[in-house]
C-alpha cells in the first residue's frame, strides 16, 4: 500500500489526515448531534488531537491495519467528515463513517463509502466489507443499503456510548456483488 493515500469520489475527495485538521474534526467528533450516531462519545480537542496523531502513525506503518481518511469536497480541502476501513480477518474490513452536521443530506457520506469500498475491493483485494451501524440511524443504514449491503442481523450490547451498552445492525457487501 502507498502511502498518501488520496481517492476521489464524484463529489468529494478523501486524503490523509494532517495536524492542520485539528479544528475540522474536531467539530464532527466533538458535536453530541453527530456523535449520537457513532460508536463513541464526544471528544475534546485533546482527544482529537490525539486521533489525528494516532490516525497519521498508522497510515505510515507497514503492513497497514486501516485506510482512515479525511472526506473534503472537491476543491475545497476543509474536512467535512470521516471514512474508514479497518483491516480485520482474512481480505475482511470494517467500514466506518461520519460526516459534519451542516453537511447531511448531500450524499458526501455515500460518495466517500462507494469510493472507498471500491478502493478496498480493487486496490486491496478485500473480500467482504461490513458495517455495524445503530439501530436508530435510519440514514446511515439507507446509505449502507443503496449501496448494496445486505442486513446479516444484529449485534447485541455491541457499543458502550452515551452511559448505555447499544445494540448494532450488521451490515455487508462482498467483492462479487460491488459494481
Amino acid at each position: 500500500m502507498t502511502y498518501p493515500i488520496r481517492i476521489a469520489g464524484e463529489t468529494v475527495t478523501l486524503r490523509e489526515f494532517t495536524l492542520d485538521d485539528v479544528d475540522d474534526v474536531l467539530a464532527i467528533i466533538g458535536d453530541d448531534t453527530v456523535t449520537r450516531w457513532l460508536s463513541f462519545d464526544s471528544r475534546d480537542r485533546a482527544q482529537a488531537i490525539a486521533m489525528i496523531e494516532g490516525t497519521i502513525d498508522r497510515a505510515q506503518q507497514e503492513p497497514r491495519t486501516e485506510i482512515y481518511l479525511a472526506v473534503t469536497k472537491h476543491g475545497d480541502d476543509r474536512v467535512i467528515g470521516f471514512a474508514r476501513i479497518g483491516l480485520s480477518g482474512v481480505q475482511a474490513g470494517k467500514l466506518g463513517y461520519a460526516i459534519t452536521a451542516t453537511e447531511w443530506g448531500r450524499g458526501y457520506a455515500r460518495d466517500a463509502a462507494r469510493a472507498l469500498i471500491t478502493y478496498a475491493f480493487k486496490e486491496l483485494g478485500l473480500h467482504r466489507i461490513s458495517a455495524a451501524i445503530g439501530p436508530d440511524n435510519a440514514a446511515s443504514i439507507a446509505v449502507a443499503e443503496r449501496l448494496g449491503f445486505t442486513r446479516e442481523g444484529v449485534l447485541r450490547d455491541h457499543v458502550f456510548t452515551s452511559g448505555a451498552w447499544r445494540d448494532s445492525v450488521l451490515l455487508s457487501v462482498l467483492a462479487h456483488e460491488w459494481c
